[in-house]
């Protein structure tokens, strides 16, 4: 009995040890998440936010635990029901509602006439980056030039989209706003007013700004050089030997030559 009881005691000394370790390594914490699907743009309140369980042992950075930290902030991208609220889905509290929510202090949004052809054919959505191309003809009378005048510039809207379609859908809108520098928003609506506007999409991960020159008509056409004018050639004439005279002087006996 004494042995059974000894045994009995270890097995649940064994399992307790074990259940305490269980729970240790699967306790819980609470953060911040969307009561229900909520889209960009909106300001939360109370009964737009709860608490859900989190692992303790997985880090959650960026993650909130008191609701006073998230209400009254805008929303910049959409979350779905029950997905943890990070800060970098938040914007500043008081910042407003849509698409000024989402534009960091600093910055301006910038909005540029569009169509197909500027537009990419449609495959401009929020978050894509461009470059901006301007066609113009400087002062300087050398012709029309195409120059490359901002690089790797945000997408904010495509017309009043401020969310890319799930699907990737192309749409043809005819504004397109863009987040800027102060300074480069002076630069776009400079050019714009200059010439033609046209927008390059790039890859989303190329960050690598290139050195560009202008680009001129005349390096449109593959024209042949005019050959250098050929320098008219001087033929010397050769130069006569002087002529050379000869007398022979004869004096008796006496014989004498002069050359001159």
């Amino acid at each position: 009995m004494a042995m059974a009881a000894i045994l009995a005691g270890s097995i649940t000394y064994f399992f307790n040890k074990r259940l305490r370790l269980s729970r240790a390594q699967h306790a819980l914490t609470q953060v911040m998440a969307a009561a229900t699907d909520l889209p960009a743009g909106m300001t939360l309140a109370a009964k737009d936010v709860s608490t859900i369980d989190w692992p303790s042992d997985i880090p959650l950075p960026g993650s909130f635990s008191k609701p006073e930290d998230v209400i009254g902030h805008p929303l910049i991208f959409s979350i779905g029901a029950r997905e943890p609220i990070l800060k970098r889905d938040l914007g500043l509290e008081g910042s407003g509602i849509g698409l000024s929510g989402k534009i960091p202090p600093g910055m301006r949004a910038t909005a540029v006439r569009s169509n197909e052809i500027v537009g990419v054919a449609g495959f401009l959505y929020p978050g894509s980056h461009v470059d901006v191309l301007v066609s113009y003809s400087p002062p300087s009378g050398v012709g029309p030039v195409t120059q490359t005048v901002l690089q790797n510039v945000e997408v904010l809207t495509a017309g009043q989209t401020i969310e890319p379609d799930p699907q990737g859908k192309p749409q043809a809108v005819n504004v397109v706003t863009v987040l800027l520098t102060p300074e480069d928003s002076q630069k776009l609506q400079l050019a714009s007013g200059q010439g033609a506007i046209q927008f390059v999409l790039r890859n989303g991960v190329d960050q690598k700004n290139v050195e560009l020159r202008p680009a001129r008509l005349d390096q449109l056409a593959a024209v042949e050089k005019p050959a250098p004018p050929k320098t008219p050639h001087r033929s010397i004439a050769p130069t006569k030997a002087p002529a050379i005279y000869v007398l022979e002087i004869i004096q008796g006996t006496s014989r004498k030559i002069e050359k001159f």
